[in-house]
């Protein structure tokens, strides 16, 4: 009787042994499951991240306007830069607005030539000014644009502001639309001035001023241009220099960056303000020349999703 005794024990324990470990499996068969639908997760929210994203990035699609100053008679300019920023690739969750500005139509077939490239590209401002590289061109070109947008938010579909970042270029120079926004994503929407610095071979953007090749400054800048008394009593001028001096005067562009070497001139002629061309570029500028143009649209590859196609055959 007592064999059988512990024989019945020795059951009973086994069974709550067995019991016990699997009850233990079941555990960590749930812990792995639930983790590796985490990790599944995981995974997918990494492929919804744009390259390079900040921890903790804004909900808010990225909104520039890039204004290229420019001349009414630049006809062929415009046409030329129209092909190359259209057929550029834009990354998710921004959209950059790319307008010719230039002061008030003098000449008859300025009006009827404009107006058609207006129907056709809605892609043009025209100031009330007149025309001028050093006199106020581009004051009037920020100062004019919250009674533009703030009032008709169509253009930016009815957000405020219509604009995160506002930014002037000139039409010598090629800007990389991509790589601007991701320069952006992790510098802040307020008080915001963005550039390159001058002098050329200077690296902090306090005390100085960014190169008139394209600078952009923060929507909230852009209102204060509107009101402030500083710009208005100081328009003359090299324009970069004297929006420089607009900043310093009224206390603005607290948060600065200098986006050198992302952006920098041509490099031939070479200077202290030229760079070789390279992957990391925001924008290249003093392209006088069409030979300067095609080189670095074939450095960046400007062509490279032209589809195949019987119609045609480019080698």
């Amino acid at each position: 009787m007592a064999k059988s005794g512990k024989g019945r024990r020795f059951i009973v324990s086994s069974i709550i042994f067995i019991a016990f470990l699997c009850t233990i499996a079941s555990i960590n068969e749930l812990r792995f499951d639930h983790l590796l639908r985490f990790s599944r997760c995981a995974l997918k929210l990494e492929d919804t991240l744009p390259v390079n994203a900040p921890v903790n990035p804004s909900t808010d699609e990225i909104r520039v306007l890039l204004g290229i100053l420019t001349l009414p008679d630049h006809y062929h300019r415009r046409h030329f830069l129209r092909l190359i920023y259209a057929t550029q690739q834009m990354v998710p969750g921004a959209k950059v607005d790319v307008k010719f500005v230039f002061c008030n139509l003098t000449k008859e077939d300025q009006r009827v030539l404009i107006a058609l490239e207006i129907m056709q590209y809605d892609d043009i401002i025209i100031l009330n000014c007149k025309e001028n590289m050093n006199n106020g061109k581009s004051y009037t070109y920020f100062s004019s644009l919250p009674d533009m947008f703030n009032e008709d938010s169509g253009s930016s579909g009815g957000a405020y502001p219509p604009y995160h970042y506002v930014m002037k270029g000139d039409d010598d120079a090629y800007f990389r639309l991509g790589q601007l926004v991701e320069s952006l994503r992790v510098l802040p929407r307020e008080d915001l001035y963005y550039g390159y610095t001058i002098p050329c071979d200077n690296m902090n953007p306090y005390g100085h001023y960014m190169s008139g090749m394209g600078y952009l400054i923060s929507w909230d800048i852009v209102e204060w241009l509107k009101v402030s008394n500083i710009p208005k009593a100081h328009i003359d001028g090299p324009e970069d220099k004297v929006f420089g001096d607009w900043m310093e005067q009224g206390k603005k562009g607290k948060n600065r960056h200098n986006a050198k070497w992302s952006m920098y001139n041509y490099p031939d002629p070479p200077t202290k303000c030229t760079h070789e061309l390279w992957p990391d570029t925001v924008a290249v500028h003093l392209l006088k020349t069409q030979e300067k143009w095609i080189q670095t649209l074939k450095y960046f590859n400007a062509t490279q999703d032209l589809k195949p196609s019987k119609l045609y055959h480019i080698e």
